[in-house]
């Protein structure tokens, strides 16, 4: 079972951040929240009985804004509710300015065995344009300390596409990154909503960012030196040396039944996807009250089980089994979306190779437009 804890809690929001989250909670109502999640995971648990967990990803928010004990209490609420299997993969999320020596350590007694990074840049000014509550010595302060605990797999996240960046200060960026040698890379592309500070000055034309083609040689930038490095490029933005792909996204990419908990979180299991409430206030009262907290859900038809596992899928670099696809829903890839793969083969975007569709070199800049084709 893959299992999801949404943390929404922050010392700060990021300038260009739309993710689920709440900066200055009162610790008062952490604890409520807290307890709240421990009632809903018994819940989930008695209705739906998963069976152990087999990868648990802790995210955010900042899940490293809670305290070393409070952490390691979720986790083993969730073995003692659940059970964790013994070579489950563990995941936490973590800003490098919220870790400290004894935190790192106590994690890793808690089972954490991935820890991911929020380092985002390397460079000092960018990172305080974006409003980070960290600077670059923290990384590397954050990263020697999650070694010393005895962390063997973590994972960087990187952002490029910001406001003013050059390709020379990108490449600065991936130069430091590497030379921590992580096991696991994520690099994004900037994405605004209007719902963020920088997605209103964006609106306003009050924010520079590179031009469309500056980003794309930004990517290929990023492609070129972590092959270099000994990386695998096995998602769109994931990089990973052998072994070390993230097995909890996977599921998600491999369109994999998921439980989620906590504020906002979605689940998708045996042909339903629902999503729990949005504010910590709503959520602890349902749970309170002995309810599930769910906002939305929805039952999955054939057609959108098979859209979903191809433009998921096709993600992956590996791209979508031919085979597994007949073997999962019983039809035949082609006999399905034929007109639809043979426009995108035609147009050099994606190409069946050795049983399988994969998206082509041509296909990943423009990775949307081939997923629009399987909505």
């Amino acid at each position: 079972m893959h299992l999801y804890i949404h943390l929404p809690f922050c010392l700060k929001k990021c300038n260009y951040c739309d993710f689920i989250s709440y900066a200055g909670v009162p610790h008062g109502q952490v604890r409520r929240y807290l307890a709240a999640l421990l009632k809903e995971s018994e819940l989930v648990a008695a209705r739906f009985r998963p069976g152990k967990i087999f990868t648990l990803y802790l995210g955010g928010g900042t899940p490293s804004y809670l305290s070393g004990e409070e952490l390691l209490d979720i986790i083993e609420g969730v073995r003692n509710i659940f059970g964790i299997e013994e070579e489950a993969e563990i995941t936490l999320e973590a800003n490098p300015g919220t870790l400290t020596p004894n935190k790192l350590k106590l994690l890793r007694l808690a089972g954490v065995n991935r820890l991911s990074l929020g380092a985002q840049s390397f460079d000092d000014g960018m990172l305080k344009a974006m409003g980070r509550v960290h600077q670059v010595e923290d990384i590397y302060q954050a990263f020697y300390w999650a070694r010393e605990a005895g962390f063997s797999n973590i994972n960087l996240d990187l952002i490029y596409g910001l406001p003013g960046q050059t390709l020379s200060q990108w490449e600065d960026t991936l130069n430091q990154a590497l030379k921590l040698y992580p096991e696991h890379l994520s690099t994004y592309a900037l994405e605004l909503s209007l719902d963020t500070p920088w997605g209103r000055k964006q609106k306003l034309g009050e924010l520079l960012l590179p031009r469309e083609e500056e980003v794309l040689s930004m990517y290929e930038l990023a492609r070129r030196k972590l092959k270099e490095a000994g990386f695998e490029h096995y998602e769109i933005s994931n990089f990973a040396r052998p072994g070390f792909e993230c097995r909890h996204n996977l599921s998600y990419w491999e369109n994999r039944d998921y439980l989620g908990l906590g504020v906002a979180a979605a689940s998708h299991w045996k042909g339903k996807r629902w999503e729990n409430k949005v504010g910590i206030e709503d959520y602890c009262r349902s749970l309170e009250e002995g309810q599930l907290p769910v906002a939305e859900e929805e039952e999955l038809d054939q057609q959108q089980k098979m859209g979903e596992t191809l433009f998921l899928g096709l993600r992956l670099r590996k791209g979508i089994s031919l085979k597994e696809f007949k073997d999962r829903f019983g039809e035949e890839l082609m006999s399905v979306y034929g007109p639809e793969i043979d426009r995108l083969v035609s147009l050099g975007l994606v190409e069946i190779r050795g049983g399988r569709m994969i998206i082509t070199e041509k296909g990943l800049p423009l990775a949307n437009e081939v997923f629009l084709a399987f909505v």
